[in-house]
């Protein structure tokens, strides 16, 4: 077999896996389930898991095809008018793509811990803002702050503003959401 066509397996071989971990992922979307300590309506998942893996086995670039293909797949099935889709898509990518650069560089074991830890911070890092300026105030046409609010309150009475739920709930919990996938992977 000569090297052109050696080439066009591996290309079909790295898409066709990209696809099926991208349909794996966007499967893993629909088995969410609440986790205490935060409001009802952030979910746990472990759709990141196939598209780390992907990451870590194909490169960054399939890692973030699997975290854009599942999302794009979601907003057939979605409440959210696409921007819990669209933040979904920033967090993943945030933190796959850096585990599948620091990876790609030198694959060892303790490269893809450093990579995976540096994008779980980065992903709970960018979820602060990402929440505050993007998700949060297209949720509130439908359903007022104060009743978001009122849900962080009732697990923590000294929440005062959206900022501050999101420092003290989302950022750690989109972290250790995250680090579950490191572990797993």
């Amino acid at each position: 077999m000569n090297k052109r066509s050696t080439d066009g397996v591996s290309r079909i071989r790295r898409m066709t896996m990209t696809a099926m971990l991208a349909a794996i992922s966007f499967v893993l979307q629909f088995l969410e389930f609440n986790v205490p300590f935060v409001p009802s309506f952030i979910k746990m998942d472990f759709s990141d898991l196939p598209a780390l893996i992907g990451a870590f086995s194909l490169g960054p670039v399939s890692g973030l095809a699997i975290a854009l293909v599942k999302n794009l797949l979601h907003l057939f099935v979605t409440s959210s008018g696409g921007v819990g889709e669209l933040s979904n898509f920033i967090l993943s990518a945030l933190f796959v793509v850096p585990a599948g650069i620091i990876y790609k560089e030198k694959k060892t074991r303790t490269r893809a811990l450093w990579g995976s830890l540096l994008g779980a911070v980065l992903s709970a890092a960018i979820s602060i803002p990402c929440n505050y300026f993007i998700v949060y105030p297209v949720y509130t046409a439908f359903m007022p702050m104060e009743t978001i609010i009122g849900m962080y309150q009732a697990i923590l009475p000294g929440v005062k503003n959206l900022l501050q739920a999101l420092v003290i709930f989302n950022a750690p919990f989109t972290f250790v959401k995250e680090l579950i996938s490191v572990i797993i992977t």
